[in-house]
């Protein structure tokens, strides 16, 4: 029996995105979030409640890059000239994120501006990531796997919705963590905050629905055809949505956060379940995009043993640094 390799590829991208978009998404929204708080105290919490962890979140974009440029290379053909300016956006935004991280600690004359750093930083690379896949959603002008529109046609209306959209739910991830992660007046600030991100999110989430069957006739055609199947997504997501704001009104602190994961992570399957086997739009399956067999075996060996290395210190960073973060200490 023949080992379907680009289906394993398929399998463990797929994890790393999502394991990117649970990990750093709270991350993301807490700078979102930062303009908002209600004083320094509390952006020192909210800074300090992922300062040992951010970057080790990033890995998995890394891994997911780097697995699909060499299990499906053929995408980067197409994602590339398609997106150039939204990833540039988005890494461009990681990155002046990241030195906020480290210099607002250390400057005191200037932290105002490294606070408006981080949030721009946060906030373009959320919307960045959320007009990607709004761009993904809407599809490509492909021929022959070779790109053929413009440099902006992945930044149309339905695009901007979804990025905006992911911002939404970056912010309402990073107010459920806090929930977990402080106490006191800054804890009692993202219980206030959470069911307005929690309505915005669901707003976004309608319109996007009713939109969607009007920019890919393929995803409509898939949700209605495959009504009594796909349909768990949105059904559980809604779901995970009522948990949360019922968990915010009785005050538990880890439910809103798991339960958020629980948004993001049906609303994943549920878009890969309207493309799937497709990984370029409009149809380029899977299996038309792979690389050679032989290559991707090798690759694989490799991440077979990264993958669980990296699930082991992620583990233990989180488990080291559990528990509350306080107004006056942190890891810098």
């Amino acid at each position: 029996m023949s080992i379907d390799l680009a289906l394993i590829w398929a399998v463990i991208i797929g994890f790393g995105v999502i394991m990117y978009v649970i990990m750093d998404g709270f991350d993301l929204g807490l700078g979102i979030l930062y303009p908002f708080a209600p004083d320094e105290d509390s952006r020192d919490v909210m800074m300090n409640s992922v300062a040992p962890v951010w970057d080790g979140n990033e890995t998995w974009l890394v891994l997911g890059g780097a697995g699909l440029l060499g299990a499906f290379p053929l995408v980067y053909s197409v994602f590339l000239p398609a997106l150039y300016i939204g990833v540039f956006l988005m890494l461009a935004g990681l990155i002046f994120r990241g030195i906020s991280f480290e210099f607002r600690f250390k400057s005191h004359k200037n932290r105002r501006w490294w606070n408006r750093a981080f949030f721009l930083g946060s906030a373009i690379a959320a919307f960045a990531q959320g007009a990607v896949v709004g761009a993904y959603i809407q599809g490509f002008a492909v021929e022959d796997f070779r790109y053929v529109g413009g440099a902006l046609d992945w930044l149309t209306p339905f695009t901007v919705l979804t990025g905006l959209g992911l911002m939404a739910g970056y912010a309402l991830l990073g107010a459920t963590w806090l929930i977990m992660k402080s106490e006191g007046h800054v804890q009692q600030w993202a219980y206030a905050i959470t069911p307005k991100l929690l309505l915005t999110v669901l707003a976004v989430f309608a319109i996007v629905s009713i939109w969607t069957p009007l920019v890919s006739p393929e995803v409509y055609s898939r949700w209605m055809d495959t009504f009594q199947l796909i349909w768990i997504f949105p059904v559980l997501a809604l779901l995970c949505s009522g948990l949360v704001y019922r968990s915010v009104k009785r005050q538990d602190e880890g439910l809103p956060f798991v339960m958020a994961l629980g948004i993001f992570l049906f609303t994943y399957l549920g878009l890969i379940a309207s493309k799937w086997p497709v990984i370029v739009p409009p149809n380029y399956t899977i299996w038309d995009a792979s690389s050679a067999p032989e290559s991707q075996l090798f690759l694989l060996i490799g991440f077979l043993f990264v993958i669980p290395i990296v699930l082991a210190y992620t583990a233990w960073t989180y488990w080291v640094f559990r528990g509350k973060v306080k107004v006056g200490e942190g890891y810098h």
